[in-house]
């Protein structure tokens, strides 16, 4: 076999780089429409882009080893979404030279938005592995607004124009944590009233109940976003955007990201590697889709993120979804 057809059969982790080779259909299909959605203020993106399972569909380049694509594959992710979000700032806090790289490394309009660090958001540590000697025990920097300002937000300054949404996720409020509905409001006032200004902030609810008109005008009092998410235990993003008020500032973010009922770790059973879609969610697209009219509609941008774990991949979901706007335009509403 000549080298230039072992070159062609190398597979993404190859050991030389393969020469150029024709622009994925996946690619050619849909940039238009992603590049045209954002100029309008609507930017599809996924949750991460580390997915060797997207070979051939948004990744065409060959790259040496897991190492090399897991440090290089934003750039070409950069070429075609607009945005990502970094699912991974929720384990630690953002090191500065990761995001002067990410910075360096994407297109010139690129947003990255952040899920804060967990042990901001976290009221008590779960009883699980990861938090080691912490686990069951209080968290004394839950909502530490100084520690939040010097380890996470310093970090960002790396990002210069690029950053996006800084989103704080809160995990479910049992019954027994002592944060019941009236607190959690009190409390995330308090939060939201001492941060620093110039942010783009968002909140993300798994606390079904806490969903209310009353925390929504909270939030709008603060000019900070209602994350509409599609998540095991929350209303569908459908829904949501049915309640009063639920767009509380310039812009908004949608996370796609489990089917409601549905465990995280049965998502991943069922979607890895994520090359495909396994499972059709009609009304979860729809949800965007309604997210997307309503954004335009009233003059807001949205971040529309998008997981693999909602329907398998999420590239093609977003596809779908494109797909459906294509449909039913905006314009002809």
């Amino acid at each position: 076999m000549s080298k230039k057809k072992q070159n062609a059969t190398l597979s993404l982790f190859g050991e030389e780089p393969s020469p150029p080779v024709k622009t994925p259909e996946y690619v050619e299909k849909n940039r238009p429409r992603i590049k045209r959605w954002a100029s309008r203020g609507i930017y599809f993106g996924g949750s991460s882009w580390k997915y060797p399972g997207w070979r051939g569909q948004i990744y065409n380049k060959e790259y040496k080893s897991k190492k090399a694509f897991n440090d290089n594959a934003l750039a070409e992710y950069s070429e075609l979404f607009p945005t990502v979000c970094a699912d991974f700032a929720l384990y630690d806090f953002p090191d500065p030279d990761k995001m002067k790289f990410i910075h360096d490394q994407t297109s010139d309009e690129f947003k990255l938005s952040l899920k804060v660090t967990d042990r901001i958001t976290i009221k008590r540590y779960p009883d699980i592995p990861r938090f080691g000697p912490k686990a069951g025990t209080e968290n004394p920097d839950f909502l530490n607004v100084e520690l939040f300002q010097s380890q996470f937000l310093k970090p960002l300054e790396h990002l210069k124009r690029k950053r996006g949404v800084i989103i704080f996720e809160f995990s479910t409020f049992h019954p027994n944590s002592g944060i019941r509905y009236g607190k959690f409001v009190e409390i995330i006032d308090n939060f939201l009233r001492r941060l620093p200004k110039g942010f783009d902030y968002a909140i993300e609810l798994r606390n079904e109940e806490f969903l209310t008109e009353e925390y929504l005008k909270m939030l709008e009092a603060h000019s900070v976003a209602h994350v509409l998410n599609n998540w095991t235990r929350m209303p569908p993003i459908i829904e949501q955007l049915k309640i009063g008020g639920v767009l509380t500032t310039k812009f908004s973010v949608s996370r796609a990201l489990l089917k409601a009922g549905r465990k995280y770790e049965d998502a991943v059973r069922l979607f890895q590697p994520y090359t495909e879609i396994k499972e059709e969610n009609p009304e979860l697209r729809l949800g965007i889709v309604e997210a997307v009219h309503r954004c335009i509609a009233e003059g807001r941008s949205l971040y529309a993120y998008i997981n693999n774990r909602a329907e398998g991949n999420s590239p093609k979901t977003i596809e779908g979804i494109l797909d459906m706007l294509d449909k039913y335009p905006v314009e002809k509403l």
